[in-house]
């Protein structure tokens, strides 16, 4: 953030013009420098350089005060943190950018030939002139979708390369023949296709001034129902799908104005570190990342499953479904009367009081919290039954009390742990034969195990399922003392207030008014009762993204759609790409999830791996799955594949990391390589889907297993690289 900052800080003297020119172009580009075709630009970025310091000066100011605003309580507490939140949000992004907020220019066509400049975030001077329009706008969209089959009304485009907040490069792009009489500097490599070739970091490059046609229709496409997003590797899949989460947040009114209300779930951590610096470099943080291990508790230290059946057996929506029969085993009324005995009355709860006490929970009410309600009937019940004998809050205050009445509630609808039940299925043969009566003897006897919670990621659909059935096993406890708490402080406030009236001696005594009910309830709106932290991963979200989405099984797709009522949907992934095999469909297999809403898309252009790579990987994949979606490769890297043993791995890292100043490297193999430089890593494939890296060195690609499995593992290691990749096997 600090280099940032300083870079704006250099850029700009608090809105007075800049000091130095926007454009630092290299020698060897000596003749983009003419001022015949970067006058104007400099002109245009001289503006939106003051602009953004009274901008960045306005927003502190507005910060400042806000902060010092003293809000009262509710909604006017509520409006000054959301207005805190904005207006903070607003001001990072700009102290994050400075002049690089621009991406671009595109030229329209017709007499007036109109100039408009492209951004990450809309801008416009104190004369309300027009400097930035945003990306995601309708105005912005010919930037990215023009194409010389579609100019889509435009005469050129200029994209612009920004190397510490000053312009190093642009390109120019026309679409029709008067674009060449607008002193265009023209290439014979686009913006996008020099950009491929530059060193990678540890974390996502910005591609957001680079982005394709076929990307950008995408991109912003409609949220209704579930886009599928196929392609191979280096297609751009995840670019399309993180810009798309910041472009309906902003765009689509179906989920721009629940705003936070977005989930993006990736493959691994080390993928969501590799993209964390997207979102908000695209002006937007109210999306929430996760992984599927991220959204139960037990994720993070659950293992793999080591039986292939078992993890096959657990991985149908049919498990998921039992756990259904598993609660509702907990849920029925007691057979036989309870006696129920008080100072002033004998009386008795029969099995049909039982029964109508149990079906009083409303519909999709959490099995724990649900039993709050099965003891309010029966206590209505019981009160109905004793008739004038004892007032109803004397009723009530005394079975509040009634130990043996709750022993009999607490075994008919007990409080249950997500994990105990979970746990009883694969530690009680009989009780799993109860909720799962598809199960095969012996796949019972297979699921049963020795330490019934020794989670593994195979159980993580049904912990899910179980928490969201079952509910927090603590909430009437802290629902009680939350009403202990209420009530104890509004005795202590009745009896202040009547402290204050009786000492009154104004003439009007204007202390009496505190006995009105508005005042009182005004006195209690700050009051602050524990609550329970909320679950940002829980939903309901009105859209999410889903990466690597192949991978999922269908249990796990239930975790998601669990968090997605609207159905609204971005899937993204490839079925070559899948581990455990995908024969069918995309919308064959979400259509067996339940998603009745699908649209399909493709994207074919590798843009990340370089023909000669290609040429290596596509042969892997296509021995395994003939029909694989190989995506056709953009460019040439100029360097061969490179096979030797491994007893030369050191070397070989050694050499790169000598001949190469930046850029990452990664050795992929079975994860245990220590390695010499923070430049370089080490993985195993299935941790390495999803990023890139300058230069992959493969360690013993034929430990990786044999069939689609060990194969796709290759595939997808192989296809990791933007620049080189080097083969070790052994002796």
């Amino acid at each position: 953030m600090r280099a940032r900052t300083s870079a704006y800080e250099q850029g700009h003297d608090e809105g007075k013009s800049l000091s130095t020119s926007a454009f630092q172009l290299p020698d060897r580009l000596r003749a983009k420098a003419d001022p015949s075709l970067i006058a104007a630009d400099e002109e245009h970025l001289a503006a939106i350089g003051r602009s953004l310091a009274e901008s960045v000066a306005e927003l502190e100011r507005r910060l400042e005060q806000t902060r010092r605003r003293t809000g009262g309580g509710g909604q006017d507490a509520l409006d000054r943190d959301l207005e805190i939140h904005r207006l903070t949000a607003r001001l990072r992004t700009l102290r994050r950018f400075a002049l690089d907020l621009c991406l671009g220019r595109m030229v329209g066509a017709g007499d007036d030939g109109e100039v408009t400049y492209v951004g990450r975030l809309g801008l416009t001077d104190s004369d309300g002139r027009r400097l930035l329009v945003d990306w995601r706008s309708p105005a912005a969209e010919p930037f990215f979708g023009a194409t010389h089959g579609n100019p889509m009304g435009l005469v050129s485009r200029r994209r612009y390369r920004w190397t510490r907040g000053r312009v190093s490069d642009y390109w120019d792009e026309v679409f029709t023949a008067d674009g060449l009489e607008s002193n265009a500097a023209l290439d014979d490599q686009s913006a996008f296709i020099a950009s491929l070739g530059s060193s990678r970091t540890s974390r996502m490059r910005d591609v957001l001034g680079t982005i394709q046609s076929d990307q950008d229709a995408i991109i912003r496409a409609s949220s209704r129902g579930a886009l599928v997003v196929d392609g191979g590797p280096g297609t751009g899949k995840t670019v399309v799908a993180l810009h798309r989460s910041a472009y309906l947040l902003y765009a689509d009114p179906r989920v721009g104005h629940h705003r936070g209300r977005v989930l993006f779930v990736g493959p691994h951590r080390q993928y969501l570190s590799y993209v964390a610096d997207v979102l908000p470099s695209l002006g937007e943080e109210g999306v929430q990342t996760c992984t599927l291990r991220d959204l139960v508790p037990e994720g993070a230290a659950a293992t793999s499953e080591p039986d292939a059946e078992v993890a096959r057996l657990k991985a149908s929506v049919a498990m998921v479904d039992a756990i259904e029969p598993a609660v509702r085993f907990y849920e029925e009324p007691p057979t036989t009367a309870t006696a129920v005995s008080t100072p002033w009355a004998e009386t008795v709860l029969t099995p049909d009081d039982w029964a109508a006490a149990f079906d009083a929970p409303s519909a999709g009410t959490p099995h724990n919290e649900a039993r709050d309600e099965v003891w309010d009937e029966l206590v209505t019940i019981l009160v109905d039954k004793f008739g004038s004998d004892a007032s109803p809050e004397t009723v009530r205050g005394y079975l509040e009390q009634d130990g043996e009445l709750r022993a009999v509630l607490n075994q008919a609808w007990p409080l249950i742990e997500p994990t105990d039940l979970v746990g009883d299925l694969w530690s009680v043969p009989a009780y799993l034969r109860r909720c799962a009566p598809w199960l095969g003897r012996d796949d019972v006897r297979r699921l049963q195990r020795a330490d019934a919670q020794a989670w593994t990621v195979s159980d993580l659909p049904l912990l899910d399922a179980a928490r969201r059935r079952l509910g927090d096993p603590q909430a009437s406890r802290r629902r009680r003392r939350a009403e202990a708490l209420a009530a104890a402080e509004q005795a202590e406030r009745a009896e202040v207030v009547e402290h204050l009236i009786a000492s009154d001696d104004s003439e009007m005594h204007l202390m009496s008014m505190l006995r009105g009910s508005d005042l009182q309830g005004a006195l209690a709106a700050d009051s602050t009762l524990p609550t329970a932290d909320p679950d940002l991963l829980a939903g309901p979200f009105v859209h999410v993204v889903v990466d690597e989405a192949q991978e999922l099984t269908d249990a796990e797709w239930q975790m998601v759609l669990a968090r997605c009522p609207s159905r609204s949907l971005t899937v993204v992934g490839d079925r070559a790409q899948a581990r455990h095999r995908f024969p069918e469909s995309w919308r064959e297999r979400l259509a067996r999830i339940g998603l009745d809403r699908i649209e399909q898309t493709s994207l074919t252009i590798n843009y990340r791996t370089p023909a000669e790579v290609m040429a290596q990987a596509e042969p892997v994949i296509r021995s395994v799955l003939p029909d694989a979606n190989v995506p056709t490769s953009v460019r040439r890297s100029g360097l061969p594949v490179v096979r030797a043993t491994t007893a030369e791995l050191a070397r070989v890292v050694d050499s790169w990391l000598a001949e190469n100043a930046d850029g990452i490297a990664c050795v992929i193999g079975d994860g245990t390589y220590d390695p010499p430089s923070s430049r370089v890593s080490s993985l195993t494939p299935e941790l390495a889907k999803g990023l890139e890296f300058d230069l992959v060195v493969l360690l013993d690609p034929d430990t990786f297993g044999d069939g689609v499995e060990g194969a796709v593992d290759r595939y997808v290691a192989m296809t990791r690289a933007t620049q080189q990749l080097v083969v070790l096997t052994s002796a």
